[in-house]
């Protein structure tokens, strides 16, 4: 059974680099995987998206994802945008960026999703106290990792050092604090 997953960010917030390291988890777990961004006009603040995809088998479509198992939104901000939930079923996990509770954030999007299917994450508070800026794609990826169980943290880590070892262990270490504490953080809830 193939996993699609569709992540939703503004410019500038490493929404492609967020599918990047599910993909390069999800390789290391095992698994067949790809990860491609949806091109556009992007600038800075600007909504973008981009999608991955996970499966014990190869995977043989490369069409955007029009019907999510997953959707991860890194700015609350978004889901004022009516087209953000295109695609969602009762099924769908969705794993966002907010201090808001599953309950709250269900009745925002008129309970297209169950709160039971939701994961809400303080990203953005972690990013700017432990990397210094609201770069949150990191960060929610360990909530993502903890509410599906769709790569395992470990792998996740593996993907964080290998995606930046060009920008130094001391940039690696914050942003692996940083996985880790939205893991921890899931793990509450």
């Amino acid at each position: 059974m193939m996993t699609q997953i569709r992540v939703h960010g503004r410019g500038g917030q490493g929404v492609v680099t967020a599918a990047e390291l599910i993909a390069l988890a999800a390789f290391q777990d095992g698994l067949y995987a790809q990860a491609f961004p949806s091109f556009g006009v992007e600038r800075s603040g600007a909504p973008i998206q981009a999608f991955a995809r996970l499966s014990k088998e190869p995977i043989i479509t490369r069409e955007q994802v029009y019907r999510p198992d997953v959707l991860i939104i890194q700015d609350e901000s978004l889901l004022s945008e009516p087209e953000i939930l295109d695609g969602v079923s009762a099924t769908t996990i969705l794993i966002i960026n907010s201090e808001e509770s599953p309950t709250i954030i269900s009745n925002k999007i008129r309970k297209k999703i169950s709160a039971a299917n939701i994961a809400c994450s303080p990203a953005t508070a972690i990013a700017l106290r432990l990397l210094g800026k609201n770069l949150v794609n990191t960060v929610i990826l360990g909530t993502f990792t903890h509410s599906t169980n769709l790569i395992t943290i470990k792998s996740l880590v593996a993907a964080i050092n290998k995606k930046f070892q060009s920008k130094g262990q001391a940039i690696i270490e914050k942003n692996k604090a940083a996985v880790f504490e939205a893991y921890q953080y899931a793990n509450k809830e």
